[in-house]
């Protein structure tokens, strides 16, 4: 079984585009075209359910039409419309960053594991080789590590950040 946190989202696939059951989609992360993965992963009544991929080409610098098996048929394919298109993780190359496009959490909620709601994100700053939330937090904006190491839990459908935050950060 297929499970959320082996899992990262890649885009959102948007409506058929043909009769022969193609689908259009939007990526924020190209990865599925850099790495080996024959199939990619939507959640269909609470499953979460990989589906391989026959062919995709690309449309724009951030959507593509992609031919997944079985579906054949424009009816097949509306069942896909709107549903997020998720990557393994286990198909990620190790030389490859796990963070997706740099402005993709932009307005979650960050919350710390001991105060609570810290504040949202309103920047993303990958000027330095450690990513940096940039937070509204007190009226002013701190800069918090995005690192594996301080977050806990991101939960993608109520766009929220859980953060176990070093002692004293929230002080500088």
């Amino acid at each position: 079984m297929i499970k959320r946190e082996e899992l990262i989202k890649i885009g959102d696939f948007v409506k058929p585009h043909g009769i022969h059951g193609e689908l259009s989609f939007t990526f924020i992360d190209d990865i599925f075209d850099r790495s080996d993965s024959p199939y990619i992963v939507c959640e269909m009544d609470g499953i979460f359910v990989p589906f391989f991929i026959s062919d995709y080409r690309f449309r724009t610098d951030n959507s593509a039409l992609m031919i997944l098996e079985g579906i054949d048929s424009e009816e097949k394919a509306k069942s896909f419309m709107k549903k997020e298109i998720f990557y393994p993780k286990s198909f990620v190359p190790d030389d490859e960053s796990h963070d997706v496009a740099d402005d993709y959490y932009i307005g979650y909620a960050v919350f710390d594991k001991n105060q609570g709601e810290i504040g949202r994100i309103i920047d993303v700053d990958t000027s330095t080789p450690n990513i940096l939330f940039v937070i509204k937090y007190k009226r002013q904006e701190i800069l918090i590590p995005a690192s594996d190491e301080y977050v806990c839990e991101i939960d993608d459908e109520e766009k929220t950040i859980l953060m176990d935050i070093p002692d004293g950060l929230l002080d500088l």
